[in-house]
């Protein structure tokens, strides 16, 4: 029988199942899946016309045979209020994936909730409302009477300034075009709320100012770039840990082909011992700086490709801006921007110099350069594929770090062309679609700290789970939770009056400090413990959904179950809230704001996406993205011909960039000059704590692991958040692998699982990022970047054993995953 999965034998898909086109919905991979659905009372035969895949299943399967399928990738859901059978597999013809299934991927359908098999059954399926001490469940119509009634009072009688947004700006699962639409019409057209953030972090902003400030999109080249370089540059990444399919289906056929690549980490990770084994250990070279310094790794490899003349000249002075300063430093920009002589004077940093900062010899650094920018030996310029994501993002001096690291592909050309491209990797896909933003104001408002200090009085909460994933986590969950019992103490004590006498009791206790908190997600999350209004959404696959993946292709993930219970998509209950908004207002007497909440009569999310992507992008529509299947079309799209969407396979083959809004369309450098720490306690930590504790991803979960926390697949794995550390480190403190123990500093604490790794450098910590039995932001401290972007990657503390091993973690395996390669 399978693992935990109660299945012994799994039915054959009857040649006439249903197929439906998904995209994987957790991360920016965006690997292409086929769905199939046929009735509980049937399946299909060994006969090629009895099955779906027209084989001879009475014959034995090879492994990568497309006809087979595991029990984890099968489930029974619900579809038009009937049981059907599901399996969800990879698709073989996705250029994406190529037929691959990543661990998280091919686990959609046993993560789909199920009332026969009992799957996710923490699935929210109805509206709650604190009420009698304990959450009710109720109507969709008495919740969002209520919450409409407690915001439009709060913000008439003050001001749209009271109402704190938290939401997600992602694709997949429950973000997407259809749902970032819909809550960005209600916040910032309908309404103009600037005290908002994002699921990841705590403000309204961009993670890569800086590329754009420079005139580059983030995501600018396409996924066979990998195949057609000479060199991939990846920074604070670890690809094959977790984008095991863009490393696998790309990467490593470039590997294979004969590219060479350099690894910026402080830690040798899956993707450095991996890409050893395919393109052998003398083509990888792996950079172990210090943590925090990738600045000065960069500036000191853009400083030996200028001095070597390795630039590409002729791109130079056709692309980018030609002389001084275009843009100059300010509150917005943490460092000015314009020509490469210009942003020399700041970038200029010697080998040795950047080897005493970076603690990597000197002559790394030199043959980095080299690989990324040597020319070969008949002259060719070299192709440079630079690839960075969180290491970096979250990391110190996220303006002028990015910045840096654009610097060196726009000074060798590899931006535009065929094998290069500078890109983040990204986390889950993109959904971004939504009205203009620029009241927020830049920097943006520290979300965190103005709910600490005791501002705002509503807050609305869509998809997003804080107090796993935000920094300074210890004082945010004690703040929120104090004015959150603030107003459930008021609701309680006005238990049995009228909807005016409880609202009045609600809006009382948010003058006297309180906040009223509705959540809007797909479980009842940590930061939903605190909130009054609980509304239940579904995810991709429970509605028509459309993303686009890290190389900007765009499609359709197609709608096959039913929503659990009266979930709804989040497109739809922003709509819910937008018309009980207008419903209320208009009783209130106030018709003039009444009617900012108008055009909200959608049925369906393709209304929200016809109503906001569409019109942006009338080429697009559902019945055509459907014809485009899996592989759907890369974005900006041009136009529609022949029964094809056109797309663009790469940005900026012209040599023009726009994303900074310039009429000239040149490029920009970044004078990102050294500064150290730049977040504010990083060095005062770093000198006071014996560990660095750095926070990191695992293959096996996704994110915070909102659906993997009840799968038992995942939990007998790692039943604590890991905690590796090297085993002399844990021997001096009486650690054995499996034991508990808690992580201190000045910031807070936090708890995880001893598991001891002899690759780590001694006195540094990997501990997995967003995990709900221990979140590494406790201890992280507030520090951010000017424009208000978290630092997580650095903190400092002592650790101390609270237990021995659990029979939890006992029985654990604790191999080096190396061994396993």
């Amino acid at each position: 029988m399978a693992f935990k999965r109660q299945v012994g034998r799994l039915p054959i898909i009857p040649a006439d199942a249903q197929e439906f086109n998904v995209t994987c919905h957790y991360c920016i991979v965006g690997c292409g899946y086929k769905a199939y659905t046929w009735p509980m009372n049937r399946q299909g035969g060994t006969a090629p016309e009895q099955n779906k895949f027209g084989v001879d299943l009475s014959e034995q399967q090879v492994m990568d045979a497309e006809a087979w399928y595991a029990p984890s990738m099968y489930n029974v859901v619900r579809q038009n209020g009937r049981d059907v059978q599901l399996v969800v597999k990879p698709d073989v013809n996705c250029s994406v994936n190529s037929g691959l299934g990543s661990i998280r991927g091919a686990r959609m359908a046993e993560n789909r909730p199920s009332r026969v098999t009992g799957t996710q059954a923490q699935r929210l399926s109805d509206p709650l409302v604190w009420r009698n001490g304990v959450w009710q469940p109720t109507s969709w119509d008495d919740a969002l009477d209520l919450v409409a009634r407690v915001t439009a009072k709060v913000v008439t009688e003050g001001s749209e300034d009271d109402l704190v947004v938290s939401m997600f700006d992602h694709g997949g699962s429950a973000g997407g075009y259809e749902n970032t639409w819909g809550t960005g019409k209600l916040y910032f057209e309908s309404m103009k709320v600037k005290n908002c953030r994002i699921h990841n972090r705590p403000a309204y902003n961009s993670e890569v100012h800086s590329s754009r400030d420079m005139g580059l999109d983030e995501l600018n080249y396409a996924y066979k770039d990998y195949t057609l370089t000479d060199t991939i540059f990846m920074l604070g990444a670890n690809s094959m840990e977790t984008q095991t399919n863009l490393y696998l289906n790309h990467m490593v056929p470039g590997l294979q082909g004969g590219a060479r690549m350099v690894v910026v980490d402080p830690r040798r990770t899956l993707t450095i011992a991996s890409s050893e084994q395919y393109a052998g250990p003398e083509n990888v070279l792996h950079l172990a700086i210090k943590e925090g310094t990738d600045l000065a790794l960069c500036n000191a490899i853009l400083t030996e490709i200028v001095d070597k003349g390795w630039t590409d000249a002729e791109f130079i002075a056709a692309s980018t801006f030609p002389d001084g300063v275009a843009v100059a430093q300010d509150d917005a920009h943490p460092a000015s921007l314009g020509s490469l002589e210009h942003a020399m004077t700041a970038c200029r940093l010697s080998l040795d110099e950047a080897a005493e900062i970076c603690g990597v010899p000197a002559a790394d650094i030199a043959r980095a350069a080299e690989w990324i920018a040597g020319p070969h030996e008949d002259g060719s310029r070299r192709k440079c594929v630079t690839c960075y994501e969180k290491g970096i993002i979250w990391g110190n001096d996220n303006y002028r770090t990015i910045g840096a690291i654009v610097n060196i592909a726009l000074a060798t050309g590899n931006v535009g062309r065929e094998g290069g491209g500078v890109c983040r990797l990204g986390g889950h896909q993109e959904g971004y679609y939504r009205p203009g933003d620029a009241h927020v104001g830049r920097p943006a408002e520290y979300i965190d700290q103005f709910l600490i200090r005791g501002l705002g009085g509503v807050h609305h909460i869509w998809a997003c789970d804080h107090y796993k994933t935000t920094l300074n986590a210890s004082e945010f969950k004690r703040v929120h939770k104090r004015r959150s019992d603030i107003v459930k103490d008021a609701i309680d004590a006005a238990a049995g009056g009228t909807r005016e006498q409880v609202v009045d009791a609600i809006v009382s206790a948010i003058n006297a400090g309180g906040l009223f908190v509705v959540d809007v997600d797909i479980i009842h999350s940590q930061i939903g413990q605190n909130a009054h209004v609980i509304l239940p959404a579904c995810e991709a696959n429970e509605m028509n959904l459309t993303s686009m993946n890290g190389e900007r292709r765009l499609r359709l993930s197609e709608k096959y179950m039913d929503p659990w219970g009266n979930a709804k998509p989040d497109a739809l209950i922003a709509a819910g809230v937008a018309q009980a908004m207008e419903r209320v207002l208009r009783e209130m007497g106030n018709d003039a704001y009444a009617d900012q909440f108008k055009g909200y009569d959608w049925a369906t999310e393709e209304d929200a996406f016809m109503d906001g992507y569409n019109k942006g992008n009338p080429e697009v529509t559902y019945e055509r993205l459907r014809a485009m299947g899996n592989n759907g079309v890369q974005e900006p799209v041009t136009g529609f011909e022949n029964g094809q969407l056109i797309g663009t396979e790469r940005l900026y083959s012209d040599g023009r960039f726009t994303r900074h809004g310039r009429e000239d369309g040149k490029a920009l450098f970044c004078a990102a000059g050294w500064r150290g720490w730049q977040a504010p306690g990083k060095a005062r930590e770093q000198a006071a704590h014996r560990f660095w504790i750095n926070n990191v991803r695992a293959n096996i979960f996704w994110q915070n692991q909102f659906l993997d926390q009840k799968n038992d697949f995942v939990q007998d794995r790692y039943p604590h958040p890991f905690v590796e550390m090297h085993p002399d480190d844990m021997v001096e403190l009486g650690l054995n692998p499996g034991d508990l123990l808690e992580i201190i500093n000045d910031n807070g604490v936090t708890q995880g699982m001893a598991y001891p790794m002899p690759t780590l450098k001694r006195n540094t910590v990997a501990m997995v990022f967003g995990s709900p039995a221990g979140s590494q932001g406790n201890v992280v401290n507030p520090g951010v970047n000017e424009l208000v972007l978290p630092d997580y990657k650095h903190c400092w503390g002592d650790i101390r054993k609270i237990s021995d091993a659990t029979p939890q973690t006992a029985g654990i395996s604790f191999k080096s995953p190396e061994a396993v390669l």
